[in-house]
């Protein structure tokens, strides 16, 4: 009969230690649950605009200097570094200043970083230039400051009489002046007549 209450002495010090145990389990993983739902709700992380079937045109000086479409475009403006996602693709048209197109770029991603000037084309990235070649590519870096567009993934130049494969390149903006960084190979087409 001594032994009896032992045992229930020690019963209740175990369920009194399960339960204290629980709470504080119960209540760790509501603070973690909390913290995350603070940090998904958080002000900097929801987007400052949203807009469907996206098209801007962009001045400089009065002069159009390019065109931009998109399906649609999620503006984050309270990070620390803002930014426009374009989440379904987006089409650029750059103009020169009689309003001819003299580039052109497609990409299924794109992504604008505001501070640094600087676009982000990624996933089936074709660019064309005025006369006609065209990049192919799986991301498109176009820094506006410095004129410049540059990858250094995989790329495919198609031009009239040739096709170049390599890794890296680098051009300006109007896709006139490009050099491939590793050329992998290059296919001479015939195209006389």
């Amino acid at each position: 009969m001594q032994n009896r209450p032992f045992k229930i002495r020690h019963t209740k010090q175990a369920s009194i230690a399960i339960l204290l145990t629980g709470i504080a389990m119960l209540f760790f993983s509501c603070a973690n649950k909390i913290e995350k739902i603070k940090e998904f709700a958080a002000a900097e992380k929801l987007p400052g605009m949203e807009a469907e079937h996206f098209e801007m045109l962009y001045s400089d000086s009065a002069v159009v200097r390019f065109k931009l479409i998109a399906p649609k475009l999620i503006r984050y403006d309270q990070e620390k570094e803002p930014f426009m996602e374009f989440p379904e693709g987006i089409e650029i048209e750059k103009y020169d200043s009689q309003m001819k197109v003299v580039s052109r770029i497609t990409a299924n991603y794109a992504r604008y970083l505001d501070k640094e000037d600087k676009w982000l084309a990624k996933n089936n990235v074709v660019a064309i230039n005025e006369q006609g070649d065209s990049l192919k590519t799986e991301e498109l870096i176009w820094e506006e400051k410095k004129g410049k567009i540059y990858t250094d993934q995989f790329v495919k130049i198609i031009r009239q009489d040739q096709v170049i494969n390599g890794i890296g390149m680098e051009s300006d903006q109007d896709l006139s002046n490009w050099e491939i960084k590793k050329p992998t190979g290059t296919l001479y087409l015939d195209v006389t007549e």
